[in-house]
């Protein structure tokens, strides 16, 4: 029997099918809200609050607003705010997403208006009014730490999305903690029992990356002795964590974005499609917007990796988060200590050329040469030339330093600026990992 024809919604509301790429990053601290009351194609009639600031619409389970009808496609829309009003998306649904009996790819919304997906309808309301997510009046996330306004504004956004599947983008200069907040974030998660995969485009060679993404067959090319699963399947049920995304080649951009849209991928000379859930976190520490200007990112991929952006600050714009931090880094691992005024002072004014990072392999280099229980001035030794005072020639000097607290030293700096990956500090120190393993118990470093 012929499907009936549905007659074509009302199309007041609809403003355009195109949106212009924004030249700056919007605040992910407001967004409007809006109300979908949803017709299935069974009859039954749903009614959902939109309060954040994006929804992917379907009828796979995972999506933000499921609907049973298998007419819609698993990924079929999604619905954005935007400066301008809400961004109604296809996702490449195969029967379309329909307003005023035109199929579109892309519409903006401003007012009230249906949308027709397979013989199911979805009345939107958008709502007046912006809410606004609070700060937190913690000064903790996770393994997160600061008292500052823009920490905290930070931990507000990241309680309001931890529960959810959103796409986030984490912006700051090398060292600002990008990988902690995309850990914070998977641990407050749905998903924290699921895995956390990481991978860094920045540290893959180009011929590899399609691979280590999206994983290969056996025989896919010379070398590829076996099959193997990539970074999308590893994190299947849990998060995947894309560090540097901007050095990210453009050819592989599209296959990036379709993996992210229809959560499947396709790995290198296989033909069959694998279903993926996971949730995607990325970090940059280059201007993607600028990226996007010059043709080396995909306008698309940006739109779609950007639906919340959370950019940290340097910790030379959040002196007051230091000795917080300071305390945090010292209260780590079996030796306990404090931090005196004199050694808070010159850590309070120094510029940290490598943020966070910087500071916490100072202070672990410090805490590995100090056989006192207090840190002072006195024990900091800072790798960038800056011109620290009085304090400068005391905390610049290896002189009276035994060669064993040198060598503890040398360690847990070395452990540290490796994130605590004891073969590649092996390597780096042209040790043995047991021998590695020996030192760390013996001075007793975790």
């Amino acid at each position: 029997m012929a499907e009936k024809k549905l007659p074509p919604p009302p199309d007041e509301g609809l403003e355009a099918q195109t949106v212009q790429f924004p030249s700056e990053v919007r605040p992910a601290l407001r967004f409007r809200v809006g109300r979908l009351i949803i017709n299935q194609s069974d009859g039954q009639r749903i009614e959902r609050t939109i309060d954040l600031p994006h929804i992917r619409i379907g009828s796979a389970p995972n999506n933000d607003v499921t609907i049973f009808d298998p007419s819609v496609s698993r990924f079929h829309c999604e619905l954005r705010h935007t400066d301008d009003g809400f961004l109604l998306r296809d996702l490449g649904s195969t029967n379309g997403t329909v307003v005023g009996g035109l199929r579109l790819k892309e519409a903006l919304i401003q007012d009230e208006v249906v949308i027709q997906m397979g013989r199911s309808t979805l009345r939107f309301v958008p709502g007046q009014e912006e809410t606004r997510v609070d700060p937190s009046r913690e000064a903790r996330f996770g393994e997160l730490v600061g008292r500052s306004q823009g920490m905290r504004d930070i931990f507000g956004i990241l309680g309001k999305i931890a529960g959810t599947d959103l796409t986030v983008t984490i912006q700051g200069e090398t060292g600002t903690g990008k990988d902690l907040v995309a850990r914070a974030l998977h641990d407050a998660s749905p998903r924290s029992q699921g895995p956390f995969v990481v991978f860094d485009a920045g540290a893959v060679a180009s011929n590899l990356i399609e691979s280590e993404l999206f994983g290969h067959e056996k025989g896919a090319f010379t070398g590829a002795t076996e099959q193997r699963r990539g970074a999308f399947e590893r994190a299947d049920g849990g998060t995947l964590f894309i560090d540097e995304i901007g050095e990210l080649a453009l050819e592989l951009q599209p296959k990036l974005l379709r993996a992210l849209e229809q959560r499947e991928v396709q790995r290198v000379g296989g033909a069959k499609r694998i279903p993926v859930d996971v949730r995607v976190v990325c970090a940059t520490n280059r201007s993607l917007v600028e990226e996007v200007k010059k043709g080396r990112f995909r306008d698309d991929l940006y739109f779609r990796i950007s639906v919340v952006v959370l950019s940290l600050p340097p910790l030379r714009d959040r002196r007051e988060d230091i000795e917080l931090l300071v305390d945090s880094f010292l209260q780590r691992g079996e030796k306990k200590m404090s931090a005196a005024q004199d050694a808070v002072s010159v850590l309070q004014n120094y510029d940290w050329p490598g943020n966070v990072r910087e500071l916490r392999n100072v202070i672990e280099t410090a805490r590995a040469m100090s056989s006192s229980e207090v840190l002072h001035a006195r024990d900091l030794i800072f790798a960038h030339d800056q011109d620290m005072g009085a304090a400068k020639a005391s905390s610049m000097s290896l002189a009276g330093k035994t060669l064993e607290s040198i060598e503890r030293a040398a360690i847990a700096q070395t452990l540290a600026h490796f994130g605590g990956n004891r073969s590649a500090a092996a390597r780096a120190l042209g040790i043995a990992p047991s021998t590695l393993y020996l030192k760390l118990k013996k001075y007793g470093i975790g």
